[in-house]
């Protein structure tokens, strides 16, 4: 199963539904061009992923650039398909705080691309 497409941030350690959807719904979104973005409490930011695989499992790891209510900041994360089909990951801040997050896919996985079979008339 592919982590490419949004994902709604169900839950934190550190900070509680209320903060996290503060100024909208906490998400976390990967592209399938190895980008991503993620937004959560007043912090928004744009990640580089890579995609491997973590004790089995398709994990992304990322380093990420953003702001935090207008200051800059950066730091990196990952995050894992748990086997329920759900998100479990960590984001780290740059000589900041971090905190773990579960999330939950808010669209389908894209599809699987299948070489179209031709049918005769």
């Amino acid at each position: 199963m592919s982590l490419t497409g949004r994902w709604r941030v169900a839950a934190m350690e550190l900070w509680d539904t209320d903060a996290i959807d503060l100024v909208a719904p906490g998400f976390i979104e990967f592209g399938s061009d190895r980008t991503g973005r993620f937004g959560f409490i007043a912090v928004e930011g744009w990640m580089d992923c890579r995609e491997v695989i973590r004790d089995g499992r398709p994990c992304v790891e990322f380093t990420w650039e953003g702001s935090d209510e207008g200051d800059p900041v950066s730091g990196r994360g990952w995050a894992v398909l748990a086997d329920d089909g759900t998100l479990d990951g960590r984001i780290f801040f740059h000589l900041g705080d971090d905190s773990g997050f579960q999330a939950v896919r808010t669209e389908p996985a894209p599809p699987v691309n299948k070489r179209a079979s031709r049918r005769r008339p």
